[in-house]
């Protein structure tokens, strides 16, 4: 596991996991709770953003409340957690890590969904093994990305010789490029999760349609 070779972060909801009905039904559940409109998935996909409220902003002409974002907040991972159990990977996860791993490639999992819930959730996919570490959010939901990124690669590279000018990482986000650019990393962007293509390409990183597709590129941007 040397410089030598590229390092994978991926993310998780929406990139490994195929868990975009979830996302929108535990949203809609929690619109309704303050008496929004459901909203659809193309939508979604072009008003998402992080941080979250700010998504609610553009929804809602304002900022939720303190009060508003708390019941929000809750209702979402409240019914995110209820609608999570029927996902499966997205096609070809498996496949795609376990040749990575056979190739001799390191790989890592960094997501926002909360580091107590994600380490088991992970495990009962069956491909926990693949990660050479596993990092969920830490601390309240909502924000970026990028604080924890720089957390997940220091403690990768305390570990052994992975490099952050050779990381990419895999995403469904405009923020993990900007998580990635924060650590001085690269980053491609998956039409598969929560934003659009036209979204995406905002951040100024390569967009593909597959994971398949996502590593090859991740491949040719650092060799």
């Amino acid at each position: 596991m040397g410089k030598q070779n590229t390092h994978l972060v991926w993310d998780w909801n929406g990139t490994l996991l195929d868990d975009i009905q979830a996302v929108i039904g535990a949203t809609n559940a929690a619109f309704g709770e303050i008496g929004l409109e459901p909203i659809t998935l193309a939508r979604y996909r072009e008003l998402y953003c992080v941080p979250v409220p700010v998504f609610y902003e553009r929804l809602m002409g304002r900022l939720p409340t303190d009060a508003e974002w708390t019941v929000m907040d809750e209702t979402f991972h409240r019914h995110y957690t209820e609608r999570r159990v029927g996902c499966g990977l997205t096609s070809g996860v498996e496949e795609l890590l376990a040749g990575w791993t056979l190739a001799g490639r390191s790989q890592s999992l960094l997501s926002m969904y909360g580091h107590e819930e994600l380490v088991p959730v992970v495990r009962g996919y069956g491909i926990e093994s693949h990660f050479v570490r596993v990092d969920g959010r830490t601390g309240p939901s909502g924000g970026s990305k990028a604080l924890h990124m720089e957390r997940h690669l220091v403690a990768l590279a305390s570990a052994g010789a992975i490099s952050p000018e050779r990381t990419v990482v895999i995403g469904d986000a405009v923020d993990d490029a900007v998580a990635a650019a924060h650590v001085g990393a690269r980053a491609v962007l998956y039409t598969g999760g929560s934003h659009s293509r036209t979204s995406l390409e905002t951040a100024g990183v390569p967009v593909v349609d597959s994971l398949e597709e996502a590593v090859a590129a991740a491949q040719d941007l650092v060799g």
